[in-house]
């Protein structure tokens, strides 16, 4: 053990270095600028080569909140509306509203965090949503119901969007890609699940007794939030310029052409998971002859394959890149939408294949969401707040228009699904290989 040398005070308290703060996060070096990147006042973070379970889990859990308050009131719509003395298309307009303040709150809490940090406005958007769920829950008419499920779009925002810029602030490379798979899977399965969870707690609370759920989750949540999420943004990495800064670094990442492809390609592959479950239950049903109880079971099992594809993407990631494991379930998901499209339209929705195929179709999207979410951030690691907001926008942008879509040739048609589903699947598969040309980024960087 090395000695003092004789004659040297020992140094005092205040003399000795700090003891750097525990953390769960391990911390590698790497250069404070990214080459080629903008002067827009954010210095690139540091990467790490993992992040703690516990912080994934939180920030997992409050993605999910938006796609709970989404779908979980779906099977009560005829309730609400008889409760309230309403028209179905009003009833209707307290989701529409909602998914508008979902894409409306990305953009503008992105941003705002690349300004103002991560932490404060994380905990202020999930209080606000549950505020806005109490309101949910004692609304006396439908009017302040529409009101109030804007607010909680607006704030539920904050989960998704904040909780990918926390991730990206702490992690690159295949690291980035495990963690955006693990919130990927529970992001996946939430829209999937939320209507199986909403039926059963409608049997004893009715609609407004999922609304109560979905508030005490939300303040769940924040609590959660307050003693694990740290604030990974600090104060020299942030914007200091107002509207015009935030208009800058907006175009200053939609320049940037990988960014457009990796987020394009998820944005499309969610289009294809929104087509499934906005058209399912009617297809499933009506075409392909599932009893109710069969569907709620083919429905929680394709629920279980976002979740095998996440968990396999995690171990794949090991020893693939990301851009590998994200071009094989991009391809994977192209041939299942296009053995659908054949399936219904050739072998008249012969049931055997349909289940088959959407659960590979389904399984997919595990693949995907991680890696593509950590390759587009990582093309715009300078503005992850607005690489995340812009991408969550489109995607649910893009959802509130499949959404009608699948539903043109009315409740006893599965072509307006597989269409949409083929075209989406598609779409994403020409911009991963023609914009975002994972190949020739891989060749650049050896």
């Amino acid at each position: 053990m090395p000695t003092r040398p004789a004659g040297r005070p020992r140094p005092t308290r205040a003399e000795r270095p700090a003891r750097a703060r525990r953390s769960p996060f391990r911390v590698l070096p790497r250069p404070r600028t990214a080459p080629g990147a903008p002067a827009v006042g954010v210095v690139p973070p540091t990467p790490v080569d993992g992040v703690s379970l516990r912080l994934l889990v939180t920030l997992a859990l409050l993605s999910s909140i938006g796609p709970l308050a989404i779908d979980a009131y779906l099977p009560t719509f005829p309730d609400l509306a008889a409760d309230l003395s309403t028209s179905a298309a009003r009833v209707q307009l307290t989701l529409t509203t909602f998914m508008l303040g979902m894409a409306a709150g990305q953009l503008v809490l992105g941003p705002l965090s690349d300004r103002l940090g991560r932490r404060r406005l994380l905990l202020a958007g999930t209080l606000v949503t549950f505020l806005a769920g109490v309101v949910c829950t004692l609304t006396p008419s439908i009017g302040v119901l529409v009101v109030a499920r804007l607010v909680q779009g607006v704030a539920g925002a904050a989960g998704m969007v904040i909780g990918r810029a926390v991730v990206a602030d702490l992690a690159t490379g295949r690291a980035a890609a495990r963690a955006f798979s693990t919130l990927g899977v529970i992001g996946g399965v939430a829209p999937v699940v939320a209507p199986l969870l909403g039926g059963l707690i409608a049997g004893h609370g009715g609609w407004r007794g999922i609304f109560a759920v979905t508030a005490v989750a939300a303040l769940a949540m924040a609590v959660a939030a307050w003693f694990v999420v740290p604030e990974t943004l600090p104060a020299e990495r942030r914007h200091t310029g107002g509207a015009r800064e935030v208009a800058r670094t907006a175009r200053a990442v939609l320049s940037r052409r990988g960014y457009v492809g990796y987020a394009g390609t998820l944005v499309l592959v969610f289009g294809t998971v929104f087509s499934y479950v906005s058209a399912s239950p009617f297809v499933l049903q009506n075409v392909v002859g599932l009893s109710t109880g069969t569907f709620s079971l083919v429905f929680a099992c394709n629920a279980l394959g976002i979740a095998a594809g996440g968990a396999v993407s995690t171990r794949a990631l090991r020893r693939f890149d990301p851009s590998q494991v994200l071009t094989t379930g991009v391809l994977l998901q192209l041939g299942c939408a296009a053995g659908l499209f054949t399936t219904v339209l050739a072998f008249d929705a012969w049931t055997p294949a349909v289940l088959v195929l959407l659960w590979f179709t389904v399984f997919s999207v595990g693949l995907v969401f991680g890696n593509a979410t950590a390759l587009a951030i990582d093309q715009v690691r300078f503005a992850a707040g607005t690489g995340s907001a812009l991408q969550g926008a489109l995607q649910f942008t893009v959802g509130a228009l499949v959404s009608p879509l699948v539903g043109l040739a009315g409740e006893h048609s599965a072509v307006p699904m597989v269409t949409t589903m083929l075209t989406c699947t598609g779409l994403a598969t020409a911009l991963l290989f023609l914009v975002a040309r994972p190949a020739r980024r891989a060749q650049a960087q050896v």
